[in-house]
């Protein structure tokens, strides 16, 4: 028996393993995925209350369950605020994962030129707690970058710096004891040197125009706040060599000591040689090794030699090694010499501890500066390699409107922007591209060019680029349904878009030929594929109500929601069913925005009855039976099998049934898509024309 009392005015679902549960303003249905969960709901009592949090709130409702005797597991219980946050964690990244956005944080990771650099701009792409405020501040930073680019004198490459070698070496320096190592030093210098000669060329565009400082805010301000100490890099070149070697001008104790151990090894090697020539016949082999530092010769197996000496190894196979004894001085007193260039070069090393002890707080600051630097460069050279563009970001109109990308970059940024200024938009993306899809076809273009493929080859590869595809969303609209046939591109739309979001968020320019206006979506929610959840033992089905399950519970006002053939993989009357009343569900207090594809006829009527809801379908194009993988907005998708069937030389029998079992309304209904296609494609070349004759 399954009794429930539902106070809601709109939608709300929820699912475990057994059971999900549907809540509309007319009607409450529930669906048992097995015969188990059947005979649980008719053998335990279960209670449902369901209210509505204000709209102004989170837009979700809120659901409790009460039994005295559930069978229901714990995820239908309300959990902890612990797990919870893992919950909605584990949400978050798995909708990202289907996304690739880890593909596409490795890729502008790539651009970083240092190794730590890498690490951070995969870290900062991955967090999930960027707010409004911060990501304005991201993109403006790439912005800035941007700006430095193209101006040329101030290049942020630091490549020549080895930033694991500078961490190291001050983690020494502040422990105490050992001095740093000669590398370490070198690479200390060379980070504040790239830093002196970043500020030396800021001040010189600073002082060729002053505009400049407030065009590379905020990273002039960056730049010029890093405190350097000239003279440690000068006293530094003084004692360690390009090669990481201290110099033999170090100090005087290290150039006796190295003159000693010269004159020591020469003495060494005149011996050697004497000794060598005195024993030297026709079948005797004696070469000289260095064995712990120590000047030895090596003996062929079994050859008895005239001087005396110390047996140090015997073998079969190499030989004998001795130490002559008329070279058992000389190589004392060479033991000795060597420890005391070893002295000198740490008494020179322990020197520049000391001076760096009292600049290591600055370093450490510079050096974090060059790791910020270097991720804001990898967004930027990441922007200017795949011509990006930057997006103006907004809060929803429910928030307040006041603080905008407009009124936060500078006012030379705002009157660049050329997407329109109608406050209509919610969404404006024109020719947007899919980054991984353009990142693939660059790379194929680069393969073919290191092959050696001819000219014509490449160029027609070069050609072949993805197909952009146009985003127009308006801000009445809350749920967006796409219709097309299959392979039509309305999965990659999809991904695109959500990329798109991510990317903004985190301080990246999209992929569009054209400044976007893009909302800030506090969360990315997706539901895409065709996965079984192995792990909990789901079908795909079940698999897809459950991940659906979760992002309308966590979802908020501020959310992006994709879902991907939304009420399919069931019987076609309840699957409509069910996606007709989830996208009602999003659309009346779900996410900000929520962009579905289906193949349910049904599912296109929803923009007829509530304003919330806009139509769009992948254009087809019937002559070359293919896809064009454009959108056309605000039409209906229809169906193309019939006549596809036909043109593919089906027999016109069969097609003349099928047309009949399919209905004379439903093909009346594609015959008004038709003309509204058809209208649709001739308003786009009419606008087409219009905006060249303007230009």
């Amino acid at each position: 028996m399954l009794s429930a009392t539902a106070t809601a005015t709109a939608g709300v679902v929820f699912g475990s393993n057994w059971i999900t549960l549907l809540a509309t303003p007319t009607r409450l249905l529930y669906f048992c995925h097995s015969a188990a969960a059947a005979a649980a709901v008719s053998d335990f009592p279960l209670t449902i209350n369901i209210t509505r949090r204000p709209r102004h709130r989170l837009r979700k409702n809120s659901c409790s369950f009460y039994s005295t005797s559930s069978p229901f597991p714990s995820i239908l219980t309300e959990p902890d605020d612990g797990n919870q946050k893992k919950s909605v964690n584990d949400a978050r990244y798995s909708s990202l994962r289907i996304l690739e956005w880890d593909k596409l944080c490795d890729l502008v990771s790539s651009f970083a030129t240092t190794s730590l650099g890498r690490e951070a701009c995969k870290e900062q792409l991955w967090s999930l707690n960027h707010t409004y405020q911060h990501s304005l501040i991201l993109l403006k930073e790439t912005n800035a970058a941007v700006q430095m680019h193209n101006h040329g004198a101030c290049r942020l490459d630091f490549s020549s710096i080895n930033l694991l070698l500078v961490k190291s070496g001050l983690r020494n320096a502040r422990r105490g004891g050992l001095p740093i190592n000669a590398n370490e030093a070198m690479a200390v210098a060379a980070i504040l040197e790239s830093a002196y000669f970043l500020q030396l060329n800021l001040k010189a565009a600073i002082k060729e125009d002053a505009d400049w400082y407030n065009r590379f805010m905020p990273l002039s301000q960056l730049i010029m706040e890093m405190v350097i100490n000239v003279s440690l890099v000068r006293v530094i070149k003084q004692v360690i060599d390009e090669d990481g070697s201290v110099k033999d001008s170090a100090s005087s104790a290290l150039k006796r000591a190295r003159d000693q151990v010269q004159l020591l090894e020469k003495k060494l090697s005149q011996l050697m040689d004497s000794l060598i020539r005195n024993e030297m016949k026709e079948t005797s082999f004696l070469e000289v090794s260095n064995i712990d530092g120590r000047w030895c010769i090596n003996s062929g197996t079994g050859q008895l030699t005239s001087f005396n000496g110390l047996l140090l190894s015997s073998d079969s196979g190499t030989g004998r090694i001795i130490e002559p004894l008329s070279a058992v001085p000389l190589n004392d007193e060479l033991q000795q010499a060597r420890a005391s260039v070893a002295k000198a070069e740490a008494d020179v090393l322990l020197m520049l501890t000391e001076k760096m002890k009292k600049d290591l707080d600055d370093i450490e600051k510079v050096s974090d500066s060059v790791i910020q630097l270097d991720v804001i460069n990898a967004r930027a050279t990441y922007s200017l390699f795949f011509r990006g563009a930057s997006p103006s970001l907004n809060l929803s109109e429910e928030l307040d409107g006041s603080f905008s990308t407009e009124t936060y970059l500078s006012e030379n940024e705002t009157l660049m922007a050329s997407f329109p200024k109608e406050r209509e938009w919610l969404l404006y993306m024109p020719k947007a591209y899919h980054p991984l899809m353009l990142q693939q076809h660059r790379q194929n273009v680069q393969k073919a060019k290191k092959e050696g493929s001819n000219a014509s080859d490449v160029s027609a590869l070069d050609q072949a680029r993805p197909v952009p595809v146009d985003f127009f969303i308006s801000h009445k609209t809350r749920v967006l349904t796409i219709t097309g046939p299959n392979t039509g591109g309305k999965t990659i739309c999809l991904k695109t878009v959500g990329l798109a979001a991510m990317m903004a968020k985190s301080g990246l320019h999209v992929l569009s030929s054209e400044s976007v206006k893009i909302p800030w979506f506090d969360s990315v929610f997706a539901d895409i594929g065709d996965e079984q959840s192995l792990s909990q033992s789901l079908s795909t089905f079940s698999g897809h109500l459950k991940q659906i399950s979760d992002i309308r519970s966590q979802s908020t006002s501020q959310s992006l929601v994709l879902l991907d053939e939304v009420g399919a993989g069931t019987n076609p009357l309840e699957g409509a069913a069910l996606g007709m009343s989830l996208l009602e569900s999003f659309a009346d207090s779900g996410a900000l925005l929520t962009i579905a594809t289906t193949h349910h006829g049904e599912l296109k009527s929803l923009k007829y009855s509530n304003d919330a809801f806009e139509n769009a379908c992948m254009e087809f194009d019937e002559v070359n039976l293919k896809p064009t993988y454009k959108i056309l907005w605000g039409v209906p998708g229809r169906s193309n099998a019939i006549n596809i069937s036909e043109k593919l030389g089906l027999p016109s029998v069969v097609v003349s049934n099928a047309r009949e079992l399919h209905g004379a309304a439903s093909a009346e209904i594609n015959e008004v898509i038709i003309d509204m296609e058809r209208f649709k494609q001739d308003s786009q070349e009419l606008l087409h024309e219009a905006r060249h004759h303007l230009m």
